[in-house]
């Protein structure tokens, strides 16, 4: 049995997380990550914050989310 793991959080993704917590972003049609009204340019973000379990629609943090800014 393989055991995967996921790759390192990067800094793009740690100030995503931390706008979502102060409640900064919101999801345009088709998904996408807004952040102060403007459309994050890295596309791919959002979807993989969500992927991982970090972040829900919304957007909002999960518990996941919340436990992974405190430890940082």
């Amino acid at each position: 049995m393989n055991a995967t793991t996921a790759p390192p959080l990067s800094h793009r993704d740690h100030a995503v997380l931390r706008a979502v917590a102060a409640g900064r972003c919101a999801t345009a049609a088709g998904g996408a990550l807004v952040v102060d009204g403007l459309f994050l340019s890295d596309q791919f973000t959002g979807a993989r914050l969500a992927a991982a379990g970090l972040i829900t629609d919304g957007p909002r943090l999960t518990a996941s989310g919340h436990a992974l800014l405190e430890a940082a």
